[in-house]
């Protein structure tokens, strides 16, 4: 659909909107991955919501990827010793996975 017409993701993405997201743009990208949309989320639940209605109205398949900053690693290794390596678990807040309303 986006070949034939190259507004049609944008306006999915226009129609989407949950509480507590922002999407920061849209972007068009060589590799694995045809298109990438930032969107900055209090929490993966918020994001996953996004990306589950921003999938059905653009009729896409969509792949969700939790980022983490840098310096959150660079904080969990000075607080353990200067370890290389950094048990993910323990250095990031613990979240509940709640269910996703329909």
């Amino acid at each position: 659909m986006a070949l034939r017409d190259p507004q049609h993701l944008r306006r999915a993405e226009g129609e989407v909107a949950v509480p507590g997201v922002q999407a920061f743009g849209m972007y068009a990208v060589l590799g694995s991955y045809d298109f990438v949309t930032l969107v900055e989320a209090e929490n993966n639940e918020q994001v996953a919501r996004f990306s589950i209605e921003l999938g059905v109205k653009a009729g896409v398949h969509v792949t969700t990827m939790p980022a983490v900053p840098i310096s959150r690693l660079e904080e969990a290794t000075r607080l353990h010793g200067g370890e290389a390596a950094v048990d993910l678990r323990e250095a990031l807040p613990q979240r509940r996975l709640a269910k996703l309303d329909d």
